[in-house]
């Protein structure tokens, strides 16, 4: 966030002097008082935060993978007139514990083509397929294992965000 500040104040002046990068610097620090005393944030979520943004970049990157193998599934079952599809519906439990992973997590399901979330209570998620095919492993999906090993890094330092 101190750093977001930094970044925007430099936007904003348009221009990169001694004067307006010292300037910048305090003004990003005061900012950052602000949000720490009147939002309920700290040093340690933005460290958190810090250390969770390049494995949430990891995150991304597979995700686009994730949606690339699903558009070649899709065009595959829609080019070809000798497949059948099998639309299925499938519940499954997570074992996530925040509910920002859980969102992610349904979010990036419905982002992959073929597949789209149709519901998520408490730890229930229910998806439809397009094909039973692309059903198969989605509780234990690399999204799965990734946004846990996310949940695991506030674990190991005392926060559970």
């Amino acid at each position: 966030m101190l750093l977001l500040f930094f970044l925007v104040w430099i936007i904003f002046n348009g221009a990169i002097t001694t004067e307006i990068l010292i300037f910048g610097i305090v003004v990003a620090f005061l900012m950052f008082g602000f949000v720490c005393k009147f939002m309920d944030y700290s040093w340690q979520k933005e460290s958190l935060l810090i250390r969770r943004s390049g494995y949430f970049l990891l995150y991304l990157g597979n995700l686009l993978i994730e949606i690339v193998r699903a558009n070649v599934a899709v065009c595959h079952f829609v080019l070809s007139g000798t497949n059948e599809v099998e639309p299925i519906m499938v519940s499954f439990r997570t074992t996530l514990k925040s509910n920002l992973a859980k969102v992610i997590l349904t979010n990036s399901i419905t982002l992959t083509p073929g597949t789209i979330t149709v519901s998520l209570h408490g730890d229930e998620v229910i998806v439809h397929c397009l094909d039973r095919s692309l059903a198969y492993g989605m509780e234990e999906s690399s999204f799965v294992k990734m946004l846990e090993h996310m949940e695991r890094i506030g674990e190991t330092h005392g926060n559970h965000e």
